[in-house]
């Protein structure tokens, strides 16, 4: 895929009042969602819950894409019609994560390296056969005493960007996901200082790597207190320091930032992403989010396994889009 056709991408994908569905958890992380509506985790099911979310009427309104799982791509729906086929019908583009999750760094106990490079540019082959347009690898890091450590730092961004290299080379833009935790009960200000730092050290990897600005995105998590700091910053506070550290440390070439929900309410989140919306002057980059719990939890809920619960579960979907695209315009009301 040329440049110009990897800029297209990545420009959809931040369309105005759009943003990008995360429906790429993990077989453990989906199980514990499915726990808390008592139904099995079976491949079924999760088939159709997500087919669920996938023909939405109206949804290609509000969603730009969807990234999907391994298993996902790979299945079709009750009626034999593949799910990237229904996305792509709908006006979403497929995306794919393909890191292979975060695990025990060696000598930095309590951090972890997210593994996935070996075998990656295959892997990359085969899911853009198999329609995939962009991708998504995320690196996670943790505020504690004295972490992220410098060492998980620097594997980490190292890692996203040699994917991103590859994942252009294929002809698919990366989504860029370095997430500091919300676990802890650090206040603001650390969180604003780690996450600068972080995002320095991930552009400093990607201009190595050759990666090519233009055909990217960033997902971050928002600069907010850590969920056990006895003062909770404000919204209009997070809006303000999560932009702040971007002008700080993202490129103006980067077309699109896509924020996670990382553990927030869903109502919080889209406010978040409202006020930054908001605030005064211009931006070199679209503000819009790749939320997973943040635009699911209604639906799953209101889904309950049952077939008969598709109009509602569908109806509280569209709703989430709705708002969180309204946010990514700064025009949300709650």
């Amino acid at each position: 895929m040329s440049s110009s056709a990897l800029a297209d991408t990545a420009k959809a994908l931040v369309a105005d009042g759009k943003g990008i569905l995360a429906a790429d958890e993990s077989s453990p992380t989906i199980k514990k969602r499915f726990d808390s509506i008592k139904i099995a985790s079976t491949e079924e099911n999760r088939r159709d819950y997500r087919d669920m979310l996938f023909t939405t009427p109206d949804a290609g309104k509000y969603i730009s894409g969807v990234i999907l799982y391994d298993e996902t791509i790979r299945q079709k729906a009750a009626d034999g019609t593949s799910l990237v086929k229904k996305l792509t019908k709908a006006g979403m583009i497929p995306g794919i994560k393909v890191d292979m999750g975060a695990k025990p760094l060696a000598a930095h106990p309590g951090e972890t390296v997210t593994e996935g490079l070996d075998g990656l540019r295959a892997r990359l082959e085969e899911y853009a056969d198999l329609g995939a347009r962009f991708t998504k690898w995320r690196g996670v890091y943790r505020i504690d005493a004295g972490m992220p450590r410098p060492g998980c730092v620097t594997a980490n961004a190292h890692a996203q960007a040699r994917n991103a290299a590859m994942a252009q080379e294929a002809g698919l833009v990366p989504i860029v996901e370095p997430e500091i935790l919300m676990d802890g009960d650090h206040d603001i200000d650390v969180c604003e200082e780690v996450t600068e730092e972080v995002l320095r050290s991930v552009y400093n990897e990607l201009v190595l790597q050759n990666v090519w600005l233009e055909g990217t995105l960033l997902k971050p998590n928002m600069v907010i207190s850590g969920q056990d700091c006895p003062e909770q910053a404000g919204v209009e506070e997070v809006a303000e320091r999560t932009v702040r550290c971007l002008k700080r440390t993202v490129p103006a070439a980067v077309p699109g930032i896509v924020f996670l929900s990382g553990g927030q309410s869903d109502d919080l989140a889209t406010e978040h992403l409202n006020a930054m919306n908001k605030l005064p002057g211009t931006l070199p980059w679209k503000l819009s989010f790749s939320y997973g719990r943040a635009l699911q939890a209604a639906p799953l809920k209101a889904w309950a396994g049952k077939p008969e619960n598709l109009d509602k579960s569908q109806a509280a979907f569209l709703k989430r889009a709705r708002d969180n695209a309204a946010a990514a315009t700064g025009s949300y009301a709650a």
